[in-house]
């Protein structure tokens, strides 16, 4: 009886301390799939690429705003490339102006500055700043829509079609969670600079202030970007990079049926992710905690974004051919189109390589040797297949070229 009555006992004491652990939050459902069937997530080590966690991270979604994260990308490509300057004016079109909110109300004939762009991107994540980057860096948004495809299949996304630059509704406009994660650890080790711009809380445009739509970086420790995206048929998306005791942490959540869903979902995942990575826990919440960020404490956030037009439901079709057929590994050749003694005379060869073959992204790289610099001219993000069609292309309107293989810039065999 002894024995049994001590045995009861220890059940009860077994009984309230698991209470106490759920009630303190020790036990949360991992990666529960919270209210949408267009659910998907993944969490990576930012610094190798290994992943944490997946679910759903390779079914087909809508990106909705996180296409800016490509549209900036582009931005700070062409900022690298000295393509464009912070200081440069980008024109505002009619097609620009139109676009659906969110944006800035900008009316066709003004003018902002390529930082002003950059800065409307990722706070309010403006649709019609978006189209008029496209069109200053594309032409129009349609041919930029395209350059954002190739240069994405040339990083590694494989299953991302691009439409359009802001992400407003198209249903061939397609990414996945893993894409999305890709993406945004090119962001941050490729533009190292330029990757603080997405942890501005706000900025001040002409006697208004604009915050950031990006909740986790008042309410996480550590978070410091990257972005926000809502329309109807996605859901609400979010792509969140956090650092704690230099380990940087890259998550992405996908079709989250609620705004506060999409927060929480986050921060559990990031939760579970650093703590495989062996990192102590953030006890506090404070804003003062010693590596976390809160730049937006005390602003007052906007609502989120009106809802546009409605889409199809997902689950989506697959991806076109090329998004299913794309590899990382193979989207890596270039097509050189010549070597010349100025930058400029590059750039221009590269274009117009560009607008005969229809293929590849203009791409100018410098060349040393003893002590004299040429400027080679190039189209990028190709594949084998597409690198050799590119150069036939190329020969029939009699432009020599010649086919560089993925390793160091090789010269193609046969």
């Amino acid at each position: 009886m002894k024995r049994t009555h001590e045995h009861k006992r220890g059940i009860l004491q077994a009984a309230s301390v698991l209470a106490l652990l759920l009630a303190l939050g020790a036990f949360r459902p991992a990666h529960a799939q919270i209210g949408s069937d267009r659910y998907s997530s993944l969490v990576m080590d930012a610094r190798t690429g290994q992943e944490l966690s997946a679910v759903n991270a390779d079914e087909p979604r809508y990106p909705a705003s996180l296409t800016k994260m490509m549209t900036l990308f582009m931005t700070f490509e062409a900022l690298r490339d000295r393509r464009i300057a912070l200081g440069d004016q980008v024109p505002v079109s009619p097609h620009a102006a139109s676009q659906i909110p969110s944006k800035l109300g900008l009316l066709p004939g003004t003018r902002l500055s390529v930082e002003q762009a950059i800065l409307a991107l990722v706070t309010k994540s403006a649709n019609d700043v978006a189209a008029a980057l496209g069109e200053l860096l594309g032409k129009d948004e349609a041919s930029f829509a395209q350059m954002m495809t190739v240069r994405a299949r040339a990083l590694g996304l494989a299953h991302t079609t691009f439409r359009n630059a802001s992400g407003v509704p198209d249903p061939e406009q397609i990414t996945t969670a893993r894409d999305m994660a890709t993406l945004a650890r090119h962001l941050v080790t490729d533009f190292p600079n330029e990757y603080r711009y997405f942890s501005t809380p706000s900025f001040r445009f002409r006697n208004r202030e604009i915050a950031n739509h990006d909740h986790l970086l008042e309410t996480y420790p550590g978070a410091d970007g990257i972005k926000t995206g809502f329309i109807t048929a996605a859901g609400f998306n979010l792509v969140t990079s956090a650092m704690r005791s230099n380990v940087r942490l890259i998550g992405v959540v996908l079709g989250a049926a609620r705004a506060a869903d999409r927060d929480n979902q986050m921060k559990t995942l990031l939760d579970e992710g650093f703590a495989q990575m062996d990192v102590a826990p953030v006890i506090t919440a404070s804003r003062h905690e010693p590596g976390g960020r809160f730049p937006l404490a005390q602003q007052s956030l906007p609502a989120h974004p009106a809802q546009p037009p409605t889409l199809p439901a997902l689950p989506l079709p697959p991806a076109p051919p090329i998004a299913t057929q794309a590899r990382p590994q193979q989207t890596k050749w270039s097509v050189q189109v010549g070597s010349f003694p100025q930058e400029t005379a590059a750039r221009e060869a590269a274009g117009a390589a560009r607008k005969l073959a229809e293929a590849g992204q203009p791409h100018v790289e410098p060349a040393t040797a003893k002590g004299h610099t040429t400027w080679r001219a190039q189209l990028t993000g190709l594949s084998a297949a597409e690198a050799n069609g590119t150069c036939a292309a190329l020969a029939r309107h009699k432009t020599a070229c010649i086919v560089l293989k993925p390793e160091a810039g090789q010269l193609a065999r046969g």
